[in-house]
């Protein structure tokens, strides 16, 4: 079965860098367009980072542009999000994410990033 399984979240300061990974298992990655989503307590979750199935193609939320960079390993089965320069507003819970072209959205588990002093 289809399963995403993000990891690299955890406590950083501000000005400070992470990297998230997805690991993907049980359909074709290498077919299908991956995403980042993220969701801050009380918010509601928003898009982040996109990329193409073959990685020519990304997108960000203003937010985060210049600061992010998504990209993809299809050999391994992996979609990656760096993130530098973090702020205390990209706090947040990380999902990746991708849809089936039936129509069907597929979340991972998500991991935490916390941006503290």
């Amino acid at each position: 079965q289809v399963q995403l399984v993000e990891s690299g979240g955890g406590l950083v300061q501000p000005g400070g860098s992470l990297r998230l990974s997805c690991a993907a298992s049980g359909f074709p990655f290498s077919s299908y367009a991956m995403n980042w989503y993220r969701q801050a307590p009380g918010k509601e979750r928003e898009l982040v980072a996109v990329i193409g199935n073959v990685g020519g193609f990304t997108n960000y939320a203003g937010s985060v542009k210049g600061r992010f960079t998504i990209s993809r390993d299809n050999a391994k089965n992996t979609v990656y999000l760096q993130m530098n320069s973090l702020k205390p507003e990209d706090t947040a819970v990380y999902y990746c994410h991708f849809r089936r072209i039936t129509g069907s959205d597929y979340w991972g588990q998500g991991t935490q990033v916390t941006v503290s002093s």
